[in-house]
């Protein structure tokens, strides 16, 4: 009998599952589930970097992608082996005593800062820049240290410490809190007791400061210099944390009925999409993988004898375990990739939203036909006409900050700005110097890499940006000056999972040999053009000079 594994990635927008064969990779169903209340922009203020998401949102998408793959595929029940899921983050959500997300109790149905605070809120700069001060000066373990040297607004405990400040009803109600990825393990497990679940070490020690050195999550006194409440959350939380080829449970008997499988399914402990989405694309050592979405995220895989008691500064943290079990996962990213040039698509939409699609003059019928082939044609269009203007014709020099900067040296105090604008500059010159501005984030990254003596022999592109747009990608070889692959499946941080999946099932002894039988193949590369390669380095010039002029007063 065939055997088979599902994989569950959970983006910003929506949740997409695959249903995989075991000794091949062959994608055998999948299914898109897209968000309704994060849709209709709800719990979420964009001015203040405020973005959160229901957990309703998340458990409908479960049921909904699991059950379509499932018969979609008309697989038996008893072949699917084991299940993992993948998620954005650091995405924490409250929860009580039974595990509940707060927001599927009474009284907190509607309350924002009792939804999940998704990886983009940015609400809690001010709460990570006193995590910051305190661990560099409180006279103990600098508990930054293995998660760059700088704390993120965008993580775990400046999160939590915002919430409680803001909102003593869901500090009084909130048990403990969860990572998104541990979550919906948790929910689809027989087992519910908190204390004893197996938390991921993807989510902890790349978020949360947990590491081995000192005994998992940071101590109850530097705390409780925080605030009391978190010196308390401590021993509500974990001590332990799991590498994802391990099993969190098997699948409960009300899940089994309501998916149609069997409680035999086992669970793996969950994982971040963006180390999902590197194994699905085979990585390797000496290899960057850059997840390509609304945000990036950089993994790289170490051996532990290379880095030894080495820190990488500025990144998003180095942990054991989190991507390949016995080896080092780095991670670092930007803040803003896809949502930079999505920013800028809306910007510009404003007329045709506000004064062609509300116009008498047009029916209903020819608003609706003129919308879809404006969103079929708004991004090829741009790119089409920025790639056709030449090098020798000047363009703006853009900032790729839209929502701060997550490496290198996190800052999400930091705001995008574009200098050398001119009567000649029209939309296609300030879409190239978008695209610019982030193929210039990406090569800070890799700098800072190199810098700390992290080789990068080769860069895979995975993601939907990666395999639509021929534009950035060559772009982007032409900054980095180096080679890129793009994953050949449109679904990779999925399929990462799956593997996670087969794995913890039994099916393969280690997560290498899996992904080497089911990881994706590659289906396009793009070398630098070296005739441009120069011209790219001088432009890069003047994006340093003003990322320095832009922090320099960002800091008065």
């Amino acid at each position: 009998m065939r055997n088979y594994v599902i994989g569950l990635d959970y983006g910003s927008d929506s949740v997409r599952a695959v249903l995989i064969e075991t000794a091949t990779g062959q994608e055998i169903a999948s299914k898109v589930h897209f968000y309704q209340r994060w849709k209709q922009n709800k719990y979420c203020n964009a001015s203040i970097n405020q973005f959160r998401q229901h957990p309703l949102d998340h458990i409908e998408g479960l049921e909904d992608v699991i059950k379509s793959v499932v018969t979609q595929s008309k697989v038996e029940p008893e072949s699917i082996k084991g299940i993992c899921i993948d998620t954005t983050g650091s995405s924490p959500i409250p929860i009580d005593k039974c595990g509940t997300p707060l927001a599927l109790t009474k009284g907190f149905e509607e309350n924002p800062n009792a939804m999940m605070i998704l990886w983009k809120d940015h609400t809690a700069i001010n709460e990570a820049n006193e995590i910051n001060e305190l661990a560099e000066n409180w006279g103990g373990e600098n508990y930054t240290k293995y998660e760059g040297g700088i704390y993120s607004s965008e993580w775990f405990w400046a999160k939590i410490l915002h919430i409680i400040r803001q909102d003593d009803a869901v500090k009084n109600a909130a048990y403990s809190w969860m990572e998104h990825c541990d979550l919906l393990t948790y929910l689809l497990i027989e087992n519910k007791d908190l204390k004893s679940f197996k938390r991921s070490r993807c989510a902890a020690g790349h978020k949360a400061m947990w590491h081995e050195s000192w005994g998992g999550l940071p101590s109850e006194a530097f705390l409780e210099q925080l605030d009391p409440y978190l010196s308390s959350l401590r021993n509500r939380l974990f001590d332990e944390t799991y590498t994802s080829n391990e099993v969190a449970g098997k699948l409960s008997v009300e899940w089994s009925k309501k998916l149609g499988l069997t409680t035999n399914t086992v669970i793996a402990v969950g994982t971040f999409d963006a180390h999902a989405g590197a194994l699905g694309a085979k990585i390797e050592e000496h290899t960057l993988v850059r997840v390509m979405g609304t945000s990036t995220c950089d993994i790289m895989v170490s051996s532990k004898k290379l880095l030894g008691t080495k820190t990488v500064k500025g990144i998003c943290g180095q942990v054991d375990g989190s991507v390949i079990p016995g080896m080092e996962g780095l991670e670092a990213g930007q803040s803003a990739f896809g949502d930079l040039l999505a920013w800028f698509k809306d910007m510009l939409s404003w007329p045709i939203d506000n004064l062609v699609l509300t116009s008498d003059v047009l029916d209903e019928a020819q608003k609706s036909e003129l919308k879809e082939e404006i969103e079929a044609n708004f991004i090829k269009k741009l790119s089409e006409q920025a790639e056709n203007i030449p090098l020798s014709e000047s363009i703006p020099t853009a900032l790729d900050w839209i929502n701060g900067r997550r490496t290198p040296d996190a800052n999400q105090a930091l705001k995008a700005a574009m200098s050398n604008l001119s009567l000649g500059t029209k939309a296609p010159h300030i879409f190239k110097a978008l695209v610019n501005a982030i193929c210039f984030g990406s090569k800070k990254i890799v700098e800072r890499f190199e810098e700390e003596g992290v080789a990068i022999n080769s860069v895979i592109g995975i993601g939907g940006v990666a395999r639509k747009s021929p534009f950035i990608m060559q772009t982007l070889a032409n900054v980095l000056d180096k080679p890129i692959k793009v994953a050949a499946s449109d679904q990779a941080p999925a399929l990462g999972a799956a593997i996670y999946a087969a794995v913890a099932s039994g099916i393969y002894a280690n997560v290498i040999e899996a992904s080497k039988k089911m990881g994706s193949n590659f289906e396009v590369i793009y070398y630098p053009e070296k005739e441009k390669v120069p011209v790219y380095k001088n432009q890069m010039q003047s994006y340093n000079e003003l990322s320095s002029f832009v922090e320099n007063i960002t800091k008065k």
